[in-house]
């Protein structure tokens, strides 16, 4: 089995090892890393991997060629190639996803205080090293693109691009929106004592009422997920409450300061910031205005779904990774990826180079104390992963 080790220090003294899992798919001198979010593993990221690689059968234990071999040690071979596919050669597109540390096969630190986006930024940093790779295009959907955000602050020039998919700026931000259907969700989740249980709200919090009941074949969507999910967390068990809190760690002390967005900003590479407008864990206002502070580098595509919305929406969210690619391919400058106008294509993605300023007012007295609540609930819950599914 592929494993990264990753070796961490603090104060002098030497943590555990972390040995992180990851798999590769396609072959190319094209290199995408994903990263996933809370409490998700690296199959998560199934949709993308098909729709970027063309395959979904993993390149773990074949040879690199000689011909990628040579293209990866290039200058710019990392931006070699706009498709992906079956082309084992410098044209296609090589992808790597990973189990973040806390969850799946990788390694689970016991102290919360071994968690925090930059720790696992380098995480993700140390395995681009283990995997011999100068520069890659760096996807993160939710926590893993808060991650992203940490990566491309502390080596920008190892990015070829970036993609923030549901992200927040974490801490309160974090905190979803209050309402009766999040308060019916939270109840029925800390009371959920079964995976089937558990599923039920898991569908509810991850996907749109609408796609949820459109009709597949003699059944719903929210029929076939119900029996994928229930199969999937039985399959993988409870994710660690160790794991867990300290990826809720990472998410509630995840904060980017004024400079390190400077520093993304200027780094000349593209952005895009992917969202689904109806996410009620991730809000949109939040990836708004992270989009709006990183112009003109960023470009703000809102589309109709909700917090899985890679699942929801696999082609418009492979459309737009495949747009940012090609778009560093041909030397697109931040200015000119930013200014397109506002365009409603005919699948409902809103692209926006301009995103509009929300400006949102709360009780964060109410807040705070509300989060440390359901953080303390947390403690005594036996959390279990979001389910690896097919859409």
């Amino acid at each position: 089995m592929p494993y990264c080790e990753v070796d961490r220090y603090a104060d002098g003294d030497k943590w555990e090892d972390v040995r992180l899992f990851y798999r590769r798919y396609g072959r190319g001198a094209t290199k995408v890393l994903l990263i996933i979010g809370l409490a998700g593993t690296h199959d998560s990221w199934g949709p993308q991997i098909k729709g970027l690689t063309g395959s979904l059968e993993p390149a773990d234990d074949e040879p690199p060629r000689p011909d990628e071999e040579a293209g990866a040690g290039a200058a710019g071979a990392a931006e070699a190639a706009p498709y992906g596919g079956d082309d084992a050669g410098g044209d296609g597109i090589e992808v790597c996803c990973f189990d973040n540390r806390g969850v799946g096969r990788s390694s689970i630190p016991t102290n919360k205080s071994y968690y925090s986006t930059t720790i696992m930024a380098k995480d993700a940093l140390a395995l681009m090293d283990h995997l011999g790779w100068k520069k890659a295009h760096v996807f993160g959907h939710s926590m893993g693109a808060m991650i992203s955000c940490k990566l491309a602050a502390i080596a920008p020039h190892r990015l070829c691009s970036l993609a923030l998919l549901n992200v927040t700026g974490g801490g309160f931000q974090c905190f979803p929106k209050v309402d009766g259907q999040m308060l019916s969700l939270a109840f029925r989740f800390l009371r959920a004592k079964t995976p089937e249980e558990r599923a039920l709200v898991d569908l509810e919090t991850h996907y749109t009422k609408e796609y949820l009941e459109e009709t597949v074949g003699s059944c719903t969507r929210r029929m076939i997920l119900y029996q994928e999910y229930v199969k999937g967390i039985s399959s993988t068990g409870m994710q660690s409450n160790c794991g867990f809190e300290g990826q809720i760690n990472a998410c509630w002390t995840h904060n980017m300061t004024t400079k390190e967005l400077d520093t993304i900003r200027s780094a000349g590479f593209l952005i895009s910031v992917i969202h689904g407008r109806y996410d009620i864990i991730a809000q949109l206002c939040h990836a708004k205005r992270l989009a709006e502070r990183l112009l003109p580098a960023a470009r703000m595509v809102e589309l109709h779904g909700a917090h899985l919305v890679s699942h929801e929406r696999p082609d418009e969210v492979n459309n737009a990774l495949m747009d940012l690619i090609k778009a560093t391919k041909s030397a697109m400058k931040p200015e000119e990826w930013s200014a397109q106008p506002d365009n409603v294509s005919e699948t409902g993605a809103l692209i926006s180079g301009r995103p509009i300023t929300v400006t949102m007012r709360t009780d964060e007295g109410v807040i705070v104390m509300g989060f440390e609540h359901m953080r303390n609930i947390v403690k005594v819950m036996k959390p279990v992963r979001v389910a690896a599914i097919e859409s």
